[in-house]
């Protein structure tokens, strides 16, 4: 047995865990960073936002090369070969992965290859195959991550995938269901579709994309109603028969029962914490029966010394939060004052358009009272949109009639999570209407729809026709 000792040993080195690390050797502590398997980064950078986020980059030229026959430019279909694209985002992470191992060496981090579970309040214990190692720590971080949620009726079949699978891109299959119409079986539909499968996509609830305010939602919805086999929301999967070659799944809609065949399945019915896999108890720390850790602001669990950061810590699962709450913990290790504001967390999906939206939106707002005034500045009306040809996108600002504060802000449109990045500025610093409507912004561009929205609050706006008397 292998017998360590950190100052702060992290477990997990998704984009919170390695941060965490890191931040922590840079402020001079002896760092352990543990991960599962052998290379770092994480869900995210290995079988999530970084693989998706290639894919739908490739899914985007494409689409690209279509809809730019309206200007009167054309191309012929693309010819896809398949395994050198996979190669091809292989060797982004491949780059990305031995970056993070350079920059843990330059630290001084010391990596340790296997699984992790607390022994006690001060102590891990690591096993790779035969060979386990002992950590004896100071300061815990726990950045354990999450895992794709599984279907209990679903059968075992190569056919029926998570996102990980469907991202090993082992085949473009024909007609493809998507079973939840959040996030991420929203982007993954987008590729697919790119790529040359037909699909259809089964939500349980009302919406698709139910976090985000549904006129938000409503240009995704209006465009993929046209490219999709089929879009049944409100409906749910009641039985699925795998064939050798097929998936018979049987959908209960408002309409009724159908049954179809499908070459593939993806299920993408959210993330559960892996709060409950790493021997939480044998440390004392209280972990919910979501599998969820319950910190404080700054990032401490119910044991002193212990901390826990990123999906472990509950909604919204998202790389930037854990970043964010990592730099937290080992700040806080370090004895610097330092803690986590969780009310201005951006969200982008990114599909076509992508919906991006931070701060309260307009669904909290009315659920809890809150009084508020809006103001949407339609794209249709933004030069660069329609030069883009690409004029369905809406920019939203949620506004403190009181303070004139900015407190939400909606995007959706081609690059939405760029751009939302000013509004979370904005709130972060506590702007108002004038001091966003008083910075110039670059035209032509989608940027300036930000400014454009406050001035329809502000009663200024003349690219449309909204006087406002109510400001001055």
């Amino acid at each position: 047995m292998n017998k360590l000792h950190a100052e702060v040993v992290v477990l997990g080195s998704g984009p919170g865990g390695y941060t965490a690390a890191f931040r922590a050797a840079d402020l001079g502590k002896k760092t352990v960073l543990v991960e599962r398997y052998n290379t770092l980064g994480g869900v995210c950078l290995n079988v999530g936002c970084i693989p998706s986020k290639a894919f739908l980059h490739v899914a985007k030229v494409i689409s690209d090369a279509k809809e730019i026959e309206t200007c009167g430019i054309s191309f012929k279909a693309p010819a896809i070969d398949r395994e050198k694209l996979r190669t091809w985002v292989e060797t982004v992470l491949g780059k990305l992965t031995s970056g993070l191992n350079g920059l843990a060496k330059q630290r001084k981090v010391q990596i340790v290859t296997g699984y992790g579970q607390f022994t006690s309040s001060d102590t891990i214990e690591v096993v790779n195959d035969e060979e386990i190692t002992h950590i004896k720590f100071d300061d815990a971080i726990i950045a354990s991550g999450s895992h794709a949620t599984k279907l209990p009726f679903l059968p075992d079949s190569p056919l029926i995938v998570d996102s990980t699978g469907a991202l090993e891109l082992k085949t473009i299959p024909k007609r493809m269901l998507v079973i939840g119409g959040g996030i991420i079986g929203l982007e993954l539909a987008t590729v697919y579709h790119e790529l040359g499968s037909s699909i259809t996509i089964v939500e349980m609830l009302d919406s698709l994309i139910a976090e985000a305010d549904s006129d938000l939602v409503q240009p995704l919805m209006k465009r993929i109603r046209s490219q999709y086999e089929n879009i049944h929301l409100n409906s749910r999967v009641e039985s699925v028969k795998a064939q050798a070659d097929s998936v018979d799944v049987e959908i209960e809609t408002p309409k009724g029962k159908i049954v179809e065949k499908f070459d593939m399945v993806l299920v993408a019915t959210g993330r559960s914490s892996n709060g409950k896999l790493i021997g939480a108890d044998s440390a004392g720390v209280e972990v919910d029966e979501n599998g969820f850790v319950k910190t404080d602001q700054h990032q401490r669990t119910n044991v002193p010394r212990i901390y826990a950061i990123g999906d472990i810590t509950g909604q919204p699962m998202l790389a930037h939060k854990a970043t964010h709450q990592g730099k937290v913990a080992a700040e806080v290790i370090a004895g610097i004052k330092s803690s986590f504001d969780t009310s201005i967390i951006p969200s982008v999906a990114y599909t076509d358009p992508e919906i991006a939206w931070v701060g309260l939106t307009e669904h909290e707002a009315k659920k809890t009272g809150f009084e508020y005034e809006k103001a949407i500045f339609p794209w249709g009306a933004s030069g660069r949109a329609l030069a883009m040809t690409r004029s369905e996108g809406i920019t939203k600002l949620l506004f403190d009639p009181q303070t004139n504060r900015i407190i939400g802000a909606g995007i959706t449109g081609v690059n939405a999570g760029e751009l939302i990045a000013e509004a979370t500025h904005a709130i972060e610093m506590g702007s108002d209407s004038m001091d966003i409507g008083l910075t110039i912004h670059p035209h032509p561009t989608l940027s300036e729809t930000v400014g454009f929205a406050t001035e329809i609050y502000e009663g200024t706006i003349t690219d449309l026709y909204m006087p406002k008397t109510t400001k001055k």
